[in-house]
C-alpha cells in the first residue's frame, strides 16, 4: 500500500488548511507521474487534467429538456439539496448531478451488471463477464423495464438519464474522470449515452450481494469431503431463540392459513434449524463437495457491488417509540454494513419538490445509489425507513444430470434454453459464448473447465442417474425473474403513513430486507420480498437434485402472509438480521441460515438498560449505540482463559492483560488487541485446521489423511494440502455462527473438537480445551510480539484492526503509481465482528477490516432538522476533491453530522448554489 497522499486520521484543517493541503497534493501528485512516467506523462498529467474533472457547483448551467429552473444547495461537505418543481426535473437534475460526482462509478457499475467489464479494462475481466452474461442481469432489467415497471416510474427513469446524458454532452475522458485519462493510456474506451435500462440493472448487483445463503449451501457441501454430518451440524448450530430474540415478538400476518394451504408450502412446526441437513443431503450434497469449489472461485472473482460477495454482509437497524425518548416522538436508526469501497455505495442528496402536488410529488431526503434515482434509504417530510437484509433464503443449487442438448427431468431429457453472447475486449478479439439454461436457471457450471472436469468424479447415491460425461449446476434466483423494486423505491419515497409505506413495501420483491418504519406517533416492521416455497422434501439448506422435480420451488409466500409488526407493547423494533419469527409461531420456511442475533440482542440489551433505569433515549444515545463495540464471545471465553496457569512469564505477561478488562474493543486497548489474537488462534486450531483446502486461506498447508482412508494413515500416507481461499472469505471466519459453535461446546471441555491429531495442531493443543487454549494465548503472545512488538505497553487494537479504502478498479487491479493516487488510508478502528459498531475481520485471514457500517444514520422524527448523519467517504469520486473521503475521520471517530431538511436549514448549511436553467 503506497504512504498517505491526504491527511486521513485525526485532522482537522481549517478552511486556509484546506485549499493549502490541496495545492501541496496536487503538486505531489505531478510530481510522482513524472518520476513515475517519464516527462511525457507528467506533463500530460497536468494540474488541470487532475481539476477538468471537478464539477461546477456555482452559477448557472442550461439544460435541454428541463421545464423549469432547478437549485442544486451543496453544504460544506459538497451534499447535494436538488429543488424542483416537477417530477421529471427533480429526477432529471439528479442524475446530472450524481454524473458530475460519480459518473466513473455510476460507469463502472453498469459494465458490472451488463457483463461489459472487458470492454473497459481488456482481457483480465473476460471470465468475470462470462459469469455475468450467464446470470443475464441486464436481461432481466430489461424485461423488467419494458414489462413490469409503472408508466411513472418510466417516466422518472427516462428523465433521470436524460440528466446523465446532459451532463457527458461533449465532454472527452479526462473531463468526466481522472480514471478515464488512465484508461486512455491502454485502450479508446469511450463512455456510452446513459439508459434507463442501466439504472434497473444495480439492483442486481445490489441483490446479488444481500443473496441470502447461497455461501452456506457452499460451504457445506465442500465440508463433506473431511466432515460428517454431525460435525457440520456441530459448525452449524441451531439459532438461539431463547436467548437472542427474533424481530417480531408482537407481531402478525394476515390471511396465513388459507395462503399456506393453498400454496403447499413447506411447514417449518417447530424443527427448523440453522444448518440443518435435508433429505436432499446424500443424494446431492456430496456429489458437489469438487464442483462447487469451482464455482466459488467464480464467485469470488465477480466484482464486489455493494458487500463482499454475500459472506459477512450485516446491519443494524431499529426504532424507538415516543413513549421512551426525550422528545416524546420516535426516533430511527440504521447502519448497513458492506464491504469498504472508494467512493462509498451510498450518495447522500435531498429530493424536494419547492411545493408538493400531483405535478411534484415529492419532498424526501437520504442515501441514494449513484445511477438510480429516487432515495433508497431516509426519511420524507412525514415518514423515516431503514433497511436491514433479511438473510431469507431465495437461491438455491441445483446438480443437473446433463445429456446431450438437454437435461434430464422427471426420467425425460428436456432441450436447453440457449443464447449467444458476444463479449467485446478491449485491446483483443471478442470471444463469443453459449448460455445454456435447464428449468431450474443457468447452468453456472458451464463457465468453468474444472467444474466440468470434478463433474466426472462426484460421489451420489444409487438413486442418482448415471454421471455420464458429468453433472452440470444451475442457480435458481429471485432476482432472474423480472420485477418490481424500483416501482417500490418512487412509491416509499412519498408514502406518508403506515398503510401507504406497507403497501409500497409489497412492491420491494429483490432483495428482500427487513423495513423498519416510523412516523411522529408509530413504528413498525415489515419483511417484504419475493421468498420461494419449497416442497417438503426439501428447505433449500442444501444443493439439491435438479432432476427430481420434488425439489422444485412450489411457489412464493404471498406477501399478506409475510410477518410484520406494529406499534408492539415494548416500544421499540431491532433489526441485525437475527431470525425474523420463531418458527414455532410461523408454518413457513424463511431460510435455515439467520445471523444469530450477537448484535441484535447487544442493541435490544441496551435499550431495556436504558428504559429500565427510568431514562428516556435521546438522538445522542442512538448514536453511542451504534458505537457499542462490546465483545459478546470474550465475555464467555476470558473467565475460562483467566483460570489457565500460564507459565511462560511473557505469555502471563499478556494474560495478565485481560484481567479486569471490560470486553469493549477500542481501537486503544491492548487486552482487545491480545484477545482477539487469542480467538483467532483458538478457532485455527479447534476447527481451522480440520476444514478442507476449500476454505482454508489460501497457502496454508497441512499435511492431513487421504479423503478416502477408512482410518488414520500413518505419516508415510499423508497428503499435503494447501488451503485456496482469500483470506478475506475463508473459514473461520470468526463471526456470530462461531460464537454460537465455541459458546456450545465450552461446557464439553473434552469434546473432539478441543481434541486435535498431533499432525494438524501446535505442540500442547492436543487433548482438551484448556490446553488447546493455553497453546492458542501461547501462539497469540508471539504473532503480536511480531506484528507489534515485544513490549505490550505499544499494543493497540488498532495497530492490527485497520481500515484501507481502495477504488474498486483501477485502485486494486492498476499500476502502482495509480492506486498510489486513488486509494486512502490506514484508519486505526474500534469495533469488530459482530459487534454493534461492526467493523468486521476475517478470523482466518487476519485482523485487517473487511466491511465496515457503511453510512450511520439517526432520524429525529420530533424535528427532522435535528437527524444525524455521516458518510463512510464523501459526496465526491474525483481522487483530488476536497470531497473523496471529507467524512471518513469523522465517521471513524464515531461522529454524525447534521442533517439538514428544512429549505430554511438547508439554506443556512449552504456553501455552493447551482443553478440548471431550461
Amino acid at each position: 500500500m503506497p504512504p498517505n497522499i491526504t491527511a486521513t486520521t485525526g485532522d482537522k484543517p481549517g478552511k486556509s488548511g484546506r485549499k493549502k493541503g490541496r495545492k501541496a497534493r496536487l503538486v505531489v501528485l505531478v510530481l510522482v507521474l513524472a518520476i513515475i512516467g517519464g516527462v511525457a506523462y507528467g506533463a500530460y498529467w497536468s494540474i488541470s487534467t487532475v481539476r477538468a474533472s471537478f464539477p461546477q457547483t456555482k452559477g448557472s448551467i442550461t439544460l435541454d429538456g428541463l421545464s423549469g429552473p432547478v437549485d442544486v444547495k451543496r453544504d460544506g461537505y459538497g451534499i447535494p439539496q436538488i429543488y424542483a418543481s416537477s417530477d421529471e426535473d427533480l429526477f432529471m437534475a439528479q442524475g446530472y448531478v450524481q454524473a458530475q460526482d460519480r459518473f466513473y462509478e455510476m460507469d463502472v457499475r453498469r459494465h458490472m451488471t451488463s457483463g461489459r467489464l472487458s470492454e473497459m479494462f481488456g482481457k483480465s475481466q473476460v471470465k468475470n463477464d462470462e459469469f455475468l452474461r450467464t446470470l443475464g442481469w441486464d436481461r432481466v432489467a430489461k424485461e423488467e423495464y419494458d414489462t413490469k415497471l409503472s408508466a411513472s416510474t418510466k417516466k422518472y427513469l427516462q428523465a433521470y438519464a436524460k440528466g446523465v446524458n446532459a451532463y457527458l454532452q461533449g465532454k472527452d475522458g479526462k473531463e468526466i474522470s481522472l480514471e478515464y485519462a488512465a484508461l486512455g493510456f491502454t485502450n479508446d474506451y469511450k463512455p456510452e449515452k446513459w439508459t434507463p435500462v442501466d439504472s434497473v440493472s444495480w439492483l442486481k448487483a445490489m441483490a446479488w450481494d444481500l443473496r441470502g445463503n447461497m455461501q452456506d449451501e457452499i460451504d457445506r457441501a465442500l465440508m463433506t469431503s473431511r466432515l460428517g454430518p454431525k460435525q457440520i451440524k456441530d459448525l452449524y448450530p441451531d439459532y438461539p431463540y431463547d436467548r437472542n430474540k427474533a424481530i417480531v415478538q408482537e407481531g402478525q400476518y394476515d390471511e396465513l392459513t388459507q395462503t399456506f394451504e393453498q400454496n403447499g408450502a413447506t411447514s417449518t412446526g417447530g424443527t427448523s434449524t440453522s444448518g440443518s441437513t435435508g433429505s436432499s443431503s446424500t443424494s446431492a450434497g456430496s456429489a458437489l463437495t469438487s464442483q462447487l469449489s469451482g464455482l466459488y472461485d467464480v464467485l469470488d472473482d465477480v466484482p464486489t457491488a455493494v458487500g463482499v460477495n454475500g459472506q459477512g454482509i450485516g446491519s443494524n437497524s431499529w426504532v424507538v417509540a415516543g413513549s421512551h425518548t426525550i422528545t416524546g416522538h420516535p426516533l430511527l436508526a440504521n447502519d448497513p454494513h458492506l464491504s469498504a469501497s472508494l467512493p462509498s455505495v451510498w450518495y447522500q442528496m435531498g429530493l424536494h419538490c419547492r411545493t408538493v402536488s400531483s405535478k411534484c410529488q415529492y419532498d424526501v431526503t437520504g442515501y441514494t445509489f449513484a445511477g438510480m434515482p429516487g432515495v433508497v434509504i431516509g426519511h420524507n417530510a412525514d415518514i423515516a425507513w431503514g433497511m436491514t437484509n433479511s438473510g431469507v433464503d431465495v437461491t438455491d443449487l441445483y446438480l443437473e444430470k446433463l445429456s446431450g442438448d438437454g437435461y434430464l427431468y422427471d426420467g425425460t431429457v428436456k432441450p436447453f434454453k440457449t443464447r449467444e453472447e458476444t463479449i467485446k475486449v478491449a485491446g483483443g478479439a471478442s470471444k463469443k459464448i453459449v448460455v445454456r439454461e435447464t428449468n431450474n436457471g443457468p447452468l453456472l457450471s458451464d463457465r468453468d473447465d474444472e467444474l466440468v472436469k470434478v463433474g466426472k468424479k462426484a460421489t451420489v447415491d444409487t438413486a442418482a442417474p448415471d454421471r455420464g460425461d458429468g453433472y452440470g449446476i444451475a442457480l435458481r434466483w429471485t432476482a432472474l425473474d423480472a420485477g418490481t423494486t424500483m416501482d417500490a423505491v418512487f412509491a416509499m419515497d412519498k408514502a406518508s403513513n403506515w398503510s401507504e409505506f406497507r403497501s409500497a413495501a409489497k412492491l420491494f420483491d429483490v432483495p428482500s430486507q427487513n423495513l423498519i418504519y416510523a412516523d411522529k406517533d408509530n413504528i413498525g416492521y415489515t419483511l417484504p420480498g419475493k421468498i420461494p416455497t419449497r416442497a417438503k422434501k426439501d428447505d433449500g439448506s442444501l444443493p439439491a437434485p435438479g432432476w427430481d422435480s420434488s425439489y422444485k420451488w412450489t411457489g412464493y409466500i404471498p406477501s399478506d402472509a409475510l410477518p410484520y409488526e406494529y406499534n408492539p407493547k415494548r416500544g421499540y423494533i431491532v433489526t441485525a438480521n437475527q431470525a425474523v419469527i420463531d418458527p414455532d409461531k410461523y408454518p413457513y420456511t424463511l431460510t435455515t441460515d439467520w445471523g444469530y442475533g450477537t448484535r441484535s440482542q447487544r442493541i435490544t440489551d441496551l435499550i431495556e438498560q436504558k428504559i429500565k433505569g427510568g431514562g428516556k433515549i435521546s438522538t445522542d444515545d442512538m448514536r453511542q449505540m451504534q458505537l457499542d463495540d462490546t465483545s459478546v464471545i470474550a465475555q464467555k471465553v476470558v473467565p475460562a482463559l483467566l483460570k489457565i496457569d500460564v507459565k511462560d512469564k511473557d505469555v502471563r505477561e499478556a494474560q495478565k492483560l485481560l484481567e479486569g478488562w471490560d470486553y469493549t474493543q477500542d481501537a486503544d486497548s491492548a487486552a482487545a488487541a491480545y484477545f482477539n489474537a487469542v480467538w483467532r488462534n483458538i478457532l485455527k486450531l479447534a476447527f481451522g485446521n480440520k476444514l478442507p483446502k476449500e476454505l482454508r486461506v489460501k497457502g496454508q498447508c497441512l499435511w492431513v489423511d487421504p479423503v478416502n482412508t477408512t482410518g488414520p494413515a500413518d505419516d508415510t500416507q499423508k497428503v499435503r494440502e494447501c488451503g485456496e481461499r482469500d483470506a478475506d472469505q475463508a473459514q473461520p471466519d470468526g463471526g456470530d455462527r462461531w460464537f454460537e459453535v465455541v459458546r456450545k461446546l465450552m461446557d464439553d471441555p473434552k469434546s473432539d473438537w478441543w481434541t486435535t491429531p498431533k499432525s494438524l495442531t501446535r505442540p500442547g493443543a492436543e487433548n482438551n480445551r484448556d490446553d488447546l487454549f493455553k497453546r492458542a494465548m501461547i501462539d497469540a503472545r508471539w504473532e503480536l510480539t511480531a506484528k507489534l512488538g515485544k513490549d505490550i505497553d505499544t499494543w493497540s487494537w488498532g495497530r492490527l484492526h485497520r481500515l484501507f479504502l481502495k477504488n474498486q478498479t483501477l485502485g486494486t487491479d492498476g499500476p502502482g503509481f495509480l492506486k498510489y493516487i486513488l486509494n486512502r488510508g490506514p484508519w486505526k478502528l474500534s469495533g469488530g465482528e459482530a459487534t454493534v459498531n461492526a467493523t468486521g475481520w476475517n478470523a482466518a485471514g487476519g485482523y485487517g477490516v473487511v466491511w465496515v457500517p457503511s453510512m450511520r444514520m439517526v432520524v429525529n422524527l420530533d424535528d427532522l432538522d435535528k437527524s444525524k448523519w455521516i458518510n463512510l467517504t464523501g459526496a465526491s469520486g474525483h481522487a483530488y476533491s476536497s470531497h473523496y473521503t471529507d467524512q471518513t475521520s469523522k465517521w471513524a471517530d464515531g461522529e454524525l453530522l447534521d442533517w439538514n431538511f428544512s429549505e430554511k436549514a438547508v439554506d443556512k448549511s449552504t456553501s455552493d448554489t447551482l443553478v440548471l436553467k431550461p
